[in-house]
């Protein structure tokens, strides 16, 4: 691990500062696999008492659409450890609730902070706050990507299963943001993965082509179907996120009815590997698309899960800050 950081890890560090992440898309597995290797490091380091002030002096603007919880604390407190400071704007607050165009916005933040992480409606918007800006701009979720939260999926996969190349992922349920990162993640670290969601629920094909192109390129593989059972079968991980995410508030009725037969339960799980892990990037709504006794149970580590999202952010913004 540490000879990764020390030898080939300079050259990929140096080609990432300074660098936007949007989408894993914009990632080479080299850079993905660099970013997690370095969170492990960086994790081990806390445990230890050790926490470099890497950037010392420097300042994260934060900018927030949407609501958060894991989100807004796990990059306030990475700045923090990593010796900076991190800055809550609310949209609302901010000139752009009152019309300024975004990249204004993107010219005015980069004579200020160092970079910035946002949450947002529209990742077209991002994308336009990142074309104007001259500071790192980090996705910290839009409609399309979370590609933070894929990166602590993965690093949550690597600390229970080891190497995870070549391991089955099972994602139940809508085809979302979370869903898109996460498959584009996994087809880089050359995993099996197999996508199950309502017909008319899919991934974005588009994005859906991409990772497969991705996944054969790694020695992975990525399959959709209609059959929460046939992607479970022999599964080392198990995922599945809500099934009404933010914005979608009024297709609830709807989704509950359509998303019935992929709640992810004991029977479900029966036809995962014994030692499957389930994860969740939470919030978890209980008994609609997981079981209590699922992720409530003992291969559930959504918790671990969550709490590296502080450990992937201090990479994404030590590497890229």
């Amino acid at each position: 691990m540490h000879s990764a950081i020390t030898t080939i890890g300079k050259t990929i560090e140096d080609q990432l500062k300074g660098r936007d992440l949007l989408t894993l898309l914009d990632y080479t597995s080299e850079e993905i696999d660099y970013l997690l290797q370095k969170a492990l490091i960086m994790k081990q380091e806390m445990v230890a008492g050790k926490m470099p002030a890497v950037l010392q002096g420097k300042t994260l603007g934060m900018i927030f659409e949407k609501h958060s919880t894991r989100t807004r604390i796990s990059f306030e407190v990475g700045m923090n450890h990593l010796g900076g400071h991190a800055m809550f704007m609310h949209a609302k607050d901010l000139q752009i609730g009152r019309g300024e165009p975004i990249s204004d916005t993107g010219k005015v933040l980069s004579e200020y902070v160092d970079g910035v992480m946002i949450r947002a409606n529209s990742h077209e918007m991002v994308k336009e706050l990142a074309k104007h800006a001259t500071i790192p701009i980090i996705n910290g979720l839009t409609d399309i990507f979370h590609p933070c939260q894929a990166l602590a999926d993965l690093l949550t996969m690597i600390e229970v299963k080891g190497t995870i190349r070549g391991k089955k992922l099972a994602y139940v349920g809508d085809g979302n943001n979370v869903a898109h990162s996460l498959i584009i993640g996994a087809a880089n670290m050359g995993m099996h993965v197999a996508f199950a969601s309502p017909e008319g629920y899919a991934c974005n094909q588009n994005l859906f082509m991409k990772a497969q192109k991705i996944a054969n390129a790694n020695g992975g593989s990525l399959i959709q179907t209609n059959n929460a059972i046939e992607a479970v079968e022999n599964a080392d991980v198990v995922y599945t996120d809500v099934w009404t995410s933010m914005g979608q508030e009024e297709e609830t009725a709807t989704r509950l009815q359509v998303f019935n037969d992929f709640q992810v339960n004991d029977e479900l799980v029966a036809h995962a590997k014994k030692d499957y892990m389930f994860l969740h990037c939470l919030p978890a709504h209980r008994e609609e698309e997981v079981a209590t006794s699922v992720i409530d149970g003992p291969n559930s580590y959504v918790f671990q899960q969550a709490g590296n999202r502080l450990h992937a952010q201090k990479a994404v913004l030590a590497t890229l800050l």
